[in-house]
């Protein structure tokens, strides 16, 4: 029933019902993934290592071996079976979630390791329901508005379970993930009555096809230079965005904000809010070309953002919270098109048979590789200085390579494009 309304319903319709369906879907994993962050652990430590950074980095290994498994995973998934690997990978994280409980300290770290595992997978299926239709760019802006709200919301009710109720570190994960199972069920199935792009969606933005080991291995050395210079940037965009995530309590802390929850959402959704209206505004741009070119000076701009407001937070120019907001959002308006719009326009600018959870996970992989080693930097070279120093030193090195890097990559594939056809298409904005 719902499906056949689907088909019969406007674009408006359509792309409002197919948001929420994905905004909710991987909001809810979140609830599974990201509310131990909201404890300190500060009692603990193992190996010389402070216990919460090994939780990070545990879980995030986990993670990272899931972008590498879902190379091919997730570039040859078949629509029929999205919707029960979803719900069974959820599972096996809440699982996780109380061994990790139940299971004494410090044996239990190794439990999210197992929880970061399945939940790698996630993004690339619920973003395999949204890519290669004309509405793309909405649909895949209110998905990543998602882990932007999400991050700071789920570790509100963290924090709220633990200050409120009086609920140990250990335990808290696994009672709010609890809480998500029903909202999970629903937008889970909502999200899995969508119908597959139409011919008007293939005709604008290139079929989406499963792809071989040979069109992945093709696609790749046909483009190796520009995706180098992107996986570059990401590989280190992704370990700052990480560390600005999983440290947030630390840092907030540092910056003066003790025992106030509403602080982790107050901060991220302005942040959700422009880079939503932004991405939305660029499904305008019918040019894919144009489009995928755009993106490359967007990021530029906002990797300059990020060491403008340092410098500004510094010179005690900017209080903390509109400094922490400027930097997230020069951090997530180059995290969101990586996620969703850029590979996505890139497989329509050149007509290739592709698909952009491929690309996404390749960057992923890379990406959250060089989380785990910034991880093991900070605690073994870099002991001594405090979670917001070297916060602040990050943010440079982030703005330079985020500079630098694209740079590359846009007079690569600017090159590259005038090989190609122009597009008839014009550009609107």
């Amino acid at each position: 029933m719902i499906k056949s309304w689907l088909l019969r319903t406007s674009k408006f319709n359509f792309t409002v019902y197919a948001i929420i369906a994905a905004f909710g879907t991987y909001f809810c994993m979140y609830g599974y993934r990201k509310t131990f962050t909201a404890a300190g652990y500060e009692d603990y430590e193992l190996w010389g290592i402070q216990y919460k950074i090994l939780l990070v980095t545990v879980q995030v290994l986990g993670y990272m071996l899931a972008k590498f498994i879902g190379i091919k995973v997730i570039s040859e998934l078949k629509p029929g079976r999205r919707l029960f690997m979803l719900l069974g990978l959820v599972a096996i994280a809440e699982i996780a979630l109380l061994l990790f409980a139940v299971v004494p300290y410090p044996y239990n770290f190794i439990f999210l390791f197992f929880n970061g595992l399945p939940l790698g997978m996630i993004w690339g299926i619920v973003f395999s329901y949204l890519e290669g239709r004309t509405t793309s760019e909405a649909l895949g802006a209110g998905l990543s508005v998602s882990f932007i709200v999400s991050s700071g919301a789920v570790r509100t009710i963290g924090k709220w379970l633990t200050v409120s109720w009086g609920v140990s570190e250990f335990l808290m994960p696994f009672l709010a993930g609890l809480l998500f199972i029903v909202p999970l069920l629903l937008f889970s199935f909502l999200l899995n009555q969508l119908p597959p792009p139409t011919a008007e969606d293939e005709a604008a933005r290139t079929k989406r096809e499963p792809m071989t080991r040979m069109d992945r291995s093709a696609f790749l050395s046909k483009f190796a230079l520009g995706l180098f210079a992107l996986i570059a940037f990401y590989t280190v965009l992704t370990a700052f965005r990480s560390f600005r995530d999983d440290f947030a309590n630390e840092i907030w802390i540092a910056l003066g904000y003790v025992d106030k929850p509403a602080i982790f959402s107050q901060s991220e959704f302005p942040i959700a809010f422009i880079v939503f209206v932004f991405i939305t505004a660029t499904m305008a741009i019918r040019n894919n070309q144009k489009a995928f070119i755009i993106y490359h000076w967007v990021m530029i701009a906002s990797s300059a953002l990020v060491a403008v407001s340092t410098l500004l937070f510094q010179m005690k120019m900017l209080a903390p919270l509109p400094w922490m907001i400027l930097v997230g959002l020069g951090t997530y308006m180059c995290y969101v098109p990586f996620n969703c719009v850029l590979f996505d326009r890139m497989i329509a600018a050149f007509k290739t048979v592709a698909n952009a959870g491929f690309l996404i996970y390749v960057a992923d992989s890379a990406g959250y590789l060089g989380s785990v080693a910034v991880m093991f930097y900070k605690n073994f070279g870099q002991p001594n200085l405090s979670w917001l120093d070297f916060f602040i030193s990050f943010s440079y090195i982030l703005s330079g390579a985020g500079v630098l890097a694209v740079l590359v990559s846009v007079f690569y594939f600017n090159a590259k494009l005038k090989n190609q056809p122009t597009e008839i298409a014009t550009t609107t904005i």
